[in-house]
């Protein structure tokens, strides 16, 4: 029974430790916090605008109101938000641990622009550019169907490292 148990609790390290090592990192840029600061729980009660029209400006977090998740530091607006996200992180994060839903549509990992976002069947995607949104929405459900099959070769990849482009990112408020 003895030797049973060890090949179990073996096995059950082996699975944690494979598991672990392909999770992929969320992406994080220049502001030290996932989604640049901006509140991923807020997104979630934001007006979306017409496919093709600039969504929104998302909610800025607060430094003193974060949460760790995958690896990174995420700002939430106010305490509650923050107690959503914790109960639920995984309705919350943005898809593709915050890269551009389209790069993943097309086989990479770059970083996804928060203020280039859309809510589709209650997940939140981002973007990189205005000009690959419009590619995005050509076509949204095969992008991300695209990107649902791309993206187990691309999760356990490490998070791009790559700045925003014409971004002038803002750490969060507080």
């Amino acid at each position: 029974m003895n030797r049973f148990a060890l090949t179990i609790a073996a096995a059950a390290t082996t699975l944690s430790f494979v598991s672990a090592a392909f999770a992929g990192d969320q992406f994080v840029d220049e502001t030290g916090f996932a989604v640049s600061g901006y509140d991923v729980v807020a997104y979630f009660s934001l007006p979306q605008n017409a496919l093709g029209q600039q969504q929104t400006a998302p909610v800025e977090g607060n430094k003193s109101i974060t949460a760790e998740h995958n690896g990174a530091t995420f700002a939430f607006s106010t305490e509650a938000n923050r107690e959503a996200f914790l109960a639920n992180p995984t309705k919350y994060a943005p898809q593709y641990d915050g890269h551009c839903a389209y790069g993943v549509a097309k086989g990479g990992k770059v970083p996804g622009n928060p203020t280039l976002w859309r809510i589709v069947d209650d997940k939140l995607y981002l973007n990189i550019t205005k000009n690959v949104v419009g590619f995005w929405e050509e076509d949204i459900p095969g992008n991300i169907e695209l990107s649902t099959e791309n993206w187990p070769s691309l999760d356990p990849k490490p998070a791009s490292d790559r700045t925003i482009p014409q971004w002038s990112s803002a750490a969060p408020k507080g």
